[in-house]
């Protein structure tokens, strides 16, 4: 039975077994890649990995759950600087800012995502709805005039979750019809013109 790292160096070792998978998912993708790949990448022997790891498959969910925890890590220190801006550019760099952790290290996050959706590895997302809901309520408590709109618990919930579903979907095809910056703006879109618009209307003015 793979032990659990306790250790600094076997935590270091658990590390490097994670960061191994992402350059072999990238380069083999998921179907190809095999133990051995990424052992020898990680620089360890193939019997010292088995010493964590059972499996490839309990990589991959040490990986989605790596890239879930560093997508919260780039988007929990921007809340202070989003919750002060208007809705649409707020929304459109916490995507871009997003893109870009995709693709650092030559894409291998964005490779990652792509073939854990097209795998249907079972990907805990939990954790970033619940940043996006902290994100949200922090941005009412800062712009107060929006606690007017009617239903905020349920837009909330279809902006969160469609959003995330849109993301996921464009990730998982090879060539998209659209760019992400159209995506980003898309989205950006979708959710402002929603909250100006129902401000307007609940005011009379439409």
């Amino acid at each position: 039975m793979p032990r659990k790292p306790v250790q600094q160096r076997a935590l270091a070792t658990v590390d490097a077994i994670v960061e191994a998978g992402f350059i072999a998912v990238a380069e083999h993708g998921m179907a190809g890649t095999t133990t051995r790949h990424i052992a020898t990448l990680a620089g360890i022997s193939v019997g010292s990995l088995y010493e964590y790891f059972a499996n490839k498959e309990e990589i991959y969910a040490a990986m989605t759950e790596k890239l879930v925890a560093d997508v919260i890590g780039v988007i929990r220190p921007l809340v202070p600087r989003l919750v002060k801006m208007d809705i649409d550019p707020a929304i459109k760099l916490m995507l871009h800012t997003l893109g870009e952790l995709l693709q650092r290290n030559d894409g291998r996050y964005l490779q990652c995502a792509r073939q854990s959706i097209q795998a249907q590895v079972k990907t805990d997302l939990h954790p970033i709805g619940s940043v996006l809901r902290e994100l949200i309520m922090q941005y009412i408590m800062q712009h107060p005039r929006f606690m007017r709109l009617q239903n905020l618990p349920t837009m909330g919930y279809i902006f969160i979750h469609g959003g995330m579903f849109t993301l996921m979907h464009y990730l998982n095809d090879p060539n998209p019809p659209i760019s992400y910056d159209a995506l980003v703006d898309g989205l950006a879109q979708m959710v402002s013109h929603h909250a100006e618009y129902e401000l307007l209307r609940l005011e009379g003015k439409v």
